[in-house]
């Protein structure tokens, strides 16, 4: 199992418990790329996806509601695999 398959199973596991930095390496590992930066909040894009996805880093923790709509973002295929 590969470093995507285990950040994609933790984060399906266990959304509250996610990082920050493993929630922006997901959606790399997904083909989400970092678009810009606004304040705290760094936002990704990908080439299939309608929108953008912004992340927020809460004390090195991420978002848990933020780690749902990049799962639901991957399960509805925005994603280069």
């Amino acid at each position: 199992m590969g470093k995507c398959d285990k950040l994609l199973e933790k984060a399906k596991r266990n959304p509250a418990g996610l990082k920050f930095r493993e929630l922006c390496g997901l959606a790399v590992c997904h083909g989400w790329e970092e678009d810009r930066q606004k304040g705290s909040h760094v936002v990704y894009k990908h080439p299939t996806a309608r929108r953008a996805i912004s992340f927020q880093d809460d004390k090195g923790m991420a978002k848990e509601y933020q780690v749902r709509q990049l799962l639901t973002a991957i399960e509805e295929g925005a994603t280069n695999e």
